[in-house]
């Protein structure tokens, strides 16, 4: 296991929310927006947060209390911390370079690194980054010759866990991205022009670093596609739904761990183990498919309870701080994950945004610990009231 480094954060920032505001200052607006928000009328995006919030955990003051220790161990690994860096799609968007600052940071703070296949950094990239720690998610091609070179590429950069997307049947409904011209195809608007001269150092460091681009779907994309082809490619190249027959023969074919994020239902997880499956994320995606589905600290807790001594049950979605983290494994989740914590850090403080964000977890996560006379992480359902 790689040494962490010393937990240090800025105390300028001692908050996501913090952070949030920050990145909001420092990113165009359009940008901002695919971060920040949600489908529909964002009733799920702020459930999210704040049924994980309705969670109450109890101390123990007057028991022996010989000290933390917050260190994980998952597939076979042992991380430093119960969290991990989500999935995110056009994180170049958001902040240049961002996929490499965050993979970066993730193996300094041994933490799990998730690359989505839609984000601005190729499989082998974050390989390299994470020394072969990264874990990939798959949205499913149309193609299955697609499908088989990708997960080439992930077992050459040796991914240990592989992550199937399976709610995202159809893209949603964000009417945000709709007015900013974020949706597929894009479009650059006079806005977003004026946006982005407002951000000059946004718009510096993009020049700096390149256009954001689909790095891991570059060789499957023709040559010099325009904005209105891009978006058509785009639709053809995923298979939306996911289902078992699917899923199947990439179990036949992945040698490593294999996780299925997006589950909401314990139909759904009862398929993941009857598929043979490692793990499951219990995810609404951030609140950005189904305005009107649960939020997910209700689902995983069902889940978890049922399920959790036959598979590992993970979480993400509406995870905010490190209370709400030892609020998620309190109620039975063995790890959590966090997407736009983790992008806000990026887009407030640049690359020292990822060292900065993991490092504040900590710190709040083990406060809490040390609040509750809680030593290890796996304890943490007792003190839930």
């Amino acid at each position: 296991m790689r040494n962490k480094k010393a937990i240090k954060f800025n105390s300028r920032y001692p908050s996501i929310e913090d952070l949030r505001e920050r990145a909001k200052r420092r990113i165009p607006g359009f940008a901002f927006d695919y971060l920040d928000g949600g489908c529909n009328e964002e009733v799920n995006l702020r459930k999210n947060t704040s049924k994980i919030r309705e969670v109450e955990l109890k101390p123990d003051y007057l028991s022996e209390y010989k000290g933390f220790n917050m260190e994980t161990e998952l597939f076979g690994h042992t991380y430093s911390a119960p969290f991990g860096i989500a999935p995110v799609g056009l994180q170049g968007l958001m902040w240049p370079n961002a996929s490499e600052i965050l993979a970066k940071a993730s193996l300094d703070y041994n933490i799990p690194f998730v690359l989505s296949t839609v984000t601005t950094m190729s499989i082998e990239r974050a390989s390299e980054l994470t020394e072969g720690r990264a874990w990939f998610q798959l949205y499913h091609p149309a193609e299955n010759s697609v499908r088989d070179n990708i997960l080439a590429r992930a077992e050459a950069a040796a991914c240990p866990v592989l992550v199937l997307l399976c709610d995202v049947p159809t893209f949603g409904f964000r009417p945000k991205e709709i007015r900013n011209g974020l949706s597929m195809p894009p479009k650059m608007t006079l806005n977003n022009v004026l946006q982005i001269l407002g951000k000059p150092n946004w718009a510096l460091q993009t020049l700096k670093h390149g256009q954001p681009n689909f790095e891991t779907l570059r060789p499957y994309m023709p040559k010099n596609l325009n904005l209105k082809h891009l978006g058509l490619f785009m639709d053809k190249m995923f298979s939306k739904r996911m289902n078992e027959e699917k899923i199947a023969p990439i179990r036949d074919m992945w040698k490593g761990k294999i996780v299925l994020k997006g589950v909401a239902t314990e139909a759904d997880a009862e398929k993941a183990l009857k598929l043979g499956l490692d793990g499951i994320i219990v995810s609404n995606h951030g609140g950005r498919q189904l305005d009107a589905g649960e939020s997910t600290i209700k689902p995983m807790t069902r889940i978890a309870k049922k399920y959790g001594d036959q598979i590992t049950v993970m979480m993400d979605s509406g995870i905010r701080s490190g209370p709400d983290v030892a609020r998620a494994l309190a109620s039975g989740a063995a790890f959590t994950f966090m997407g736009r914590s983790f992008m806000y850090g990026v887009s407030a403080l640049g690359k020292e945004g990822g060292a900065h964000t993991i490092s504040l977890l900590q710190t709040q996560l083990q406060q809490v610990m040390e609040q509750l006379g809680c030593s290890r992480v796996s304890d943490l359902p007792s003190h839930l009231i």
